[in-house]
Formats: C-alpha cells, structure tokens, sequence
C-alpha cells in the first residue's frame, strides 16, 4: 500500500498516511486519461461561430445578366459563393460540442493521473490549511515553505471561502474542492497540493 509523508505549512514532515492502492497504485491508462481530457475540452468550447449562407447574405435578388449570349458562365446571382461578398459554402453555425464520457472510462482516467502524480512525487499532503492572517503574502509564504512554488492545484474538503481569497491572485495556482477535481486540471499544474481531509474525501467518491 502507498505510503506519502504529511507535512504542515511550515514544510515539516508531521506523519505519515497510507494511500488507497486502487486510487493511487493502478496501471495508468493513458488512453483512458486522452479520451477524458478531448472531452474535458470539447466541453469548454463555446461553439458560437458563425458565418453566412447564399440565403442569408444580403442583396443578389437579381440574375447578374442574361442565361445565354454573353460568353460568360451562367451565374443566377452575384451572392454566390464564387463572388467577392458572396455566402460560405457549408457556412459554420453554432453549435453544442459537449459530450458524455462513460462514468467508468472517467474514474479510471483520474485514478491513472493520481497513481501518476504519486509516482512522480507530485503530491504534497497537508494536515490543514488555516492562517492566522488572511492574506495573498501568508499563502505564497506556504507554497515557498512546502515546495509548491510553480503551478499548483490546492483542493480543499469543502469550498473554504479564506482559502480561495487567500490565493485567488497568485498567477499559477488554482483552488479547488476534492469533488470537483478532474483530469484535466491535475495534469495542468505540476503539483497536487491536497489536505488530509480533501484526501479523505476523493478516497470516499471511488467507493
């Protein structure tokens, strides 16, 4: 069973937890987390673009010139596709990109990405998250301290609206609550800052 140090805010080591093995200790799946994260993706897109048919381009009511007898292609209007001004061809229009990924492919693609931050020495456990002082300076000071001064992602076990202030303006990171993790987002950052608590609440989603 897999084991992780935990630490405090100060950066020292304080105990240690045993890991869920079916969680933190699975053959990755890489195609399994692909999968989840186009999806992840497709989701996001707005799909809002557009632009306009022959039908929908204004003016051409009128035959350009006569059928026959000018030497020139027959054209019935000067909004087809083929004119400067004229309508888009299989023109975009908007439209929903969102799609469901099975509910077994998704928890086995965060469980291969968690197994894999593990192994990569890219999770850091905290006892807790509490500051004497609210400020952005006390939460940079902890991420220096525990070694997660880059991209981190800091899950929480309920949403702490003074931890989200605390960080909401330091570039890099991300504040999230251990139910709403995903793929995507623990593969953005390089490291998993996650409390005792938080880690009790995602070991209780898998069952």
């Amino acid at each position: 069973m897999p084991k992780v140090q935990v630490i405090n805010m100060n950066g020292e080591n304080i105990s240690e937890v045993e890991l869920n093995e079916e969680i933190f200790d699975i053959e990755v799946n890489e195609h399994a987390v692909y999968l989840v994260v186009k999806n992840i993706l497709a989701n996001k897109r707005q799909g809002t673009k557009s632009a306009k048919t022959r039908s929908e381009v204004r003016g051409g009511g009128r035959k350009p010139w006569r059928q026959k007898g000018t030497g020139r292609a027959r054209q019935g209007s000067i909004r087809s596709p083929q004119f400067r001004g004229g309508g888009v061809v299989f023109a975009p229009k908007p439209r929903d990109f969102s799609y469901t990924t099975p509910k077994k492919v998704r928890r086995l693609a965060l469980k291969s990405v968690l197994t894999s931050k593990l192994r990569d020495g890219e999770i850091i456990v905290l006892d807790n998250i509490k500051f004497d002082e609210l400020k952005t300076k006390n939460f940079q000071k902890m991420l220096n301290a525990i070694g997660a001064d880059k991209k981190a992602l800091v899950v929480t076990a309920e949403n702490d609206k003074d931890v989200v202030r605390a960080g909401a303006n330091i570039a890099n990171v991300q504040i999230s609550e251990a139910r709403n993790i995903n793929v995507y987002d623990l593969l953005k950052y390089n490291s998993l800052v996650i409390t005792q608590d938080a880690l009790k609440v995602v070991e209780e989603v898998f069952n």
